[in-house]
């Protein structure tokens, strides 16, 4: 074990008890002279400790902070929970951290390592999980047990002025915080609706897929956090004890740690207890500042007790066997029925599943949820299938369940790119997607619920008692707008979402318009050119160039979002078949700015009731992006500087062409304009 601690009188007598006694005189001169070299050590800069990296291989005489149920053991070990009902411990370094440069308040790189084990006291059956955390104190005053893994609680869950960094490994399906299974990993930021996570698993680069791996088997197994200053990525890893890091992390996120992490900061961990006893060990930890941190010595660590469950089975064993006969004959009369039962309701699993990670719900927790899909949760009926209301028998969440037919080639196309395109987006103005299910014959994918339905049925279902308010409008288009920066520019990945328009906008109880339906969606790496050859959308929102060169960019997504702008102020369809002939909704607003009445196109349910001069600017906003020059679109960045007024809307020529966004660096060219 290297426990890099500062040097004292106590510490001094330590080493001179185990060297031979010729060298003890040397030593207690150096005890003697020790003041007067810290006081040359103060005056030169130097420091005879170095806070910013630390390994322990075991815990024995190490500087932890410890509180609640947490311990070291005689061996070494690190126990956080021992075996109590409704129990948490915290163990902390107990040096702070400076994470954060000086000069500029950027977040330093760190990696840190550690190996830790869940041994449950009945087997699969686990408490709450524990979490490697970043806090800005070492007691976290007000944290709770169970679910809130002794970090937070119900009042601050989610509180930005927490600034807390958590890993958790969570062996408890918590679905008031977003869980996706009983045996994930992952990335807390302020609050325990994780920003990023993933079934427990482990890459394995022979075969290039991840490998499921139990938390809870009570076997060791080391994790691996690092943080990229120069990426703002953050990586977590995991694998079994017995093998090497793999060469891709299970988590890989884009985050900026600045407004989180504070100047001075606590590293530790944190695990709870609920009505289930769960003990949590850590065997070894590392860290380094600047640079991997050190690893650790397997073969030195401390062994985890192992509980055997044999002799609590025993009478089990025998009762269950006693009974083989009985059993026997029954089973010979039920079995063809079950047979049946099982193909009937099999569900369908292959390897693309395993690749996007997202949480699957059983058919028979979703038949029950939609009480058997009865017609009375109807939502809707769209191109691919029915969307049903739901809510989950044991959380009591309610959600909307799509369900398509299996038997649809186009159909199975769509329930596949919308796993591969939304199962990790995470934006308030996008429809999240829960889960899905698969069984023969049937695919099921699960959203949150939108309480108000679809937007078009708001601006053209006359059977609707309420009419639309400009406030409302305004909002929920500066939402759909926010959405999509968040998919060209903001995620890992470019998302074109390709099918723009206003059935796929959601609204919750708020009425805030949220992005859904990502069937159609394609994804693709920034800076890469996109490879797509055919045209897919909706017509009357499908960009001129894209039925020349079949090519979905950024670009065309931006043109159906202008026509969704003007259909959302005009209250108007994109084809507007009441014209004779039929008249695209783009070239009728285009006619009434070049006839100087561009007012008029307006929705006649506001009653005029509008701010006139955003009603204007959000008409030119709306022209801007559905301009059938492709090059004279401007992207969903600068779409929110102008919404934001932190861009100036250029002149529109009357024809339509030759317009030319200029994309500022925001604050110097717009004062020099």
């Amino acid at each position: 074990m290297l426990n890099r601690s500062r040097v004292t009188h106590h510490n001094m007598w330590q080493i001179t008890t185990e060297l031979p006694t010729k060298k003890i005189p040397i030593l207690l001169q150096m005890e003697v002279k020790l003041p007067f070299l810290l006081v040359i050590c103060l005056l030169t800069g130097i420091t005879g400790t170095k806070y910013d990296e630390f390994t322990y291989n075991g815990f024995n005489g190490s500087e932890l902070y410890l509180d609640g149920g947490a311990e070291i053991t005689p061996n070494g070990l690190l126990r956080l929970t021992n075996s109590t009902k409704n129990q948490q411990g915290h163990a902390f370094h107990k040096v702070p951290l400076h994470l954060k440069n000086a000069s500029d308040g950027n977040v330093l790189s760190f990696s840190t390592c550690f190996v830790c084990a869940v041994p449950p006291e009945y087997p699969d059956v686990a408490s709450d999980g524990l979490a490697l955390v970043l806090s800005p104190t070492r007691e976290l005053p007000g944290s709770l047990t169970n679910e809130y893994l002794g970090l937070f609680n119900s009042t601050n869950n989610g509180n930005s002025s927490n600034h807390v960094l958590a890993i958790e490994l969570d062996t408890i399906l918590n679905m008031e915080f977003g869980d996706i299974n009983n045996n994930h990993v992952g990335i807390d930021v302020n609050g325990l609706h994780s920003v990023d996570a993933a079934p427990a698993s482990y890459f394995i680069g022979k075969t290039w897929k991840f490998k499921n791996l139990s938390l809870i088997s009570g076997e060791p197994m080391q994790v691996w956090v690092d943080y990229s200053n120069l990426d703002r990525k953050l990586n977590v890893t995991i694998s079994p004890i017995s093998a090497p890091k793999p060469s891709r992390p299970l988590l890989s996120s884009f985050i900026n740690l600045s407004s989180v992490i504070l100047d001075t900061m606590y590293i530790g961990f944190s695990a709870s207890t609920g009505p289930t006893l769960t003990s949590h060990y850590v065997l070894g930890w590392s860290f380094n500042i600047n640079g991997q941190a050190a690893a650790l010595n397997l073969s030195s660590l401390p062994s985890v007790p192992f509980k055997t469950h044999r002799r609590k089975l025993t009478p089990l064993i025998i009762w269950l066997s006693s009974g083989v006969a009985v059993l026997i004959a029954i089973t010979a009369c039920c079995i063809a029925y079950i047979t049946r039962r099982k193909a009937r309701d099999a569900e369908v699993f292959e390897e693309w599943e395993l690749e996007h990670r997202t949480h699957r719900f059983s058919y028979k927790e979703l038949f029950k949820a939609t009480e058997g899909f009865r017609e009375e949760n109807l939502l809707g009926v769209g191109g691919f299938g029915k969307v049903y209301k739901g809510k989950l028998p044991t959380s009591k969440t309610e959600i909307a369940v799509k369900r398509i037919s299996h038997d649809s080639k186009q159909g199975m196309r769509e329930f596949v790119g919308e796993i591969a395109s939304n199962s990790q987006l995470r934006h308030r103005n996008l429809v999240e997607l829960l889960g899905y299910s698969r069984r023969k014959g049937e695919l099921l994918l699960v959203y949150d619920f939108m309480s108000n339905g679809s937007l078009d049925k708001f601006l053209y279902d006359t059977n609707k008692p309420t009419t639309l308010s400009w406030s409302q409008r305004l909002k929920i288009i500066r939402g759909v707008a926010s959405g999509l920066l968040y998919l060209h520019e903001e995620w890992e990945q470019i998302v074109v979402h390709r099918d723009i328009k206003a059935s796929n906008v959601l609204l919750d109880g708020e009425m805030n318009g949220k992005l859904g339906d990502f069937g159609l969606s394609t994804l693709y790496d920034h800076g890469s050119d996109p490879q797509i050859t055919h045209v897919v959308g909706t017509f009357g929102y499908i960009a001129p160039e894209l039925t020349k060169t079949g090519r979905a960019t950024t670009s065309t997504d931006v043109f159906a979002f202008g026509v969704f702008i003007l259909e959302v102020v005009c209250g108007r369809r994109p084809i507007m078949q009441q014209e004779s002939p039929d008249v695209h909704l783009v070239d009728w607003v285009w006619g009434s700015w070049r006839n100087g009445v561009i007012l008029e196109v307006t929705d006649a349910r506001l009653g005029g009731d509008y701010d006139v001069g955003e009603v204007e600017l959000i008409l030119k906003i709306g022209l801007l992006c559905s301009n059938p020059v492709c090059a004279a679109r401007p992207t969903m960045r600068q779409v929110m500087q102008l919404l934001d007024g932190d861009l100036s809307l250029p002149e529109i020529p009357k024809d339509g062409m030759g317009i030319a966004v200029s994309s500022p660096n925001h604050a110097e060219e717009l004062e020099e304009s």
